[in-house]
């Protein structure tokens, strides 16, 4: 499996970042055009709909805070968090009553995320009203930072 993580010394900017309205997708998910970057991934973040913005916000700022050399992309609609040279560590995407957090190493993280039965793959469903356990949830993104990530193929 591949591992590495290869983004373009310059960032791209999305048409929905710069301030034109995402369309929102079945589920409630923002159409994001794909693009390296913060400014796709805030422009998803904010076309999030209701209470699942607040959730965006809170886990951007948590991964910004724990990984100091995050890089970010929106990517099939969810934006993406990876290291240089090690992959994507994780991603979240909007359906109809949750916001999924998938850590893409999750089954070497302790504890391992409940849900996915996938065979690297683990994730967190949350739902409006859940307690966001922030505590727990820094642990697995400090843990997710430090594992091998995921990188597409280049045809994806």
């Amino acid at each position: 499996m591949k591992n590495k993580l290869t983004l373009p010394a310059k960032t791209t900017t999305s048409s929905a970042s710069r301030n034109e309205r995402a369309k929102l997708l079945t589920g409630g998910n923002p159409q994001i055009a794909k693009a390296d970057g913060d400014a796709p991934v805030q422009a998803y973040i904010a076309a999030m709909p209701s209470w699942k913005r607040e959730i965006g916000k809170r886990l951007d700022a948590l991964i910004v805070r724990n990984v100091p050399k995050v890089q970010k992309a929106v990517k099939w609609n969810s934006p993406f968090y990876g290291i240089e040279g090690q992959g994507w560590f994780l991603s979240f995407h909007v359906f109809t009553h949750y916001v999924k957090l998938t850590f893409f190493s999750g089954s070497s993280m302790r504890p391992i995320p409940a849900g996915g039965t996938g065979k690297q793959a683990r994730w967190i469903d949350i739902h409006e009203g859940d307690k966001f356990d922030e505590a727990q949830i820094t642990k697995w993104v400090k843990q997710a930072a430090e594992l091998p990530g995921w990188a597409p193929s280049r045809s994806s």
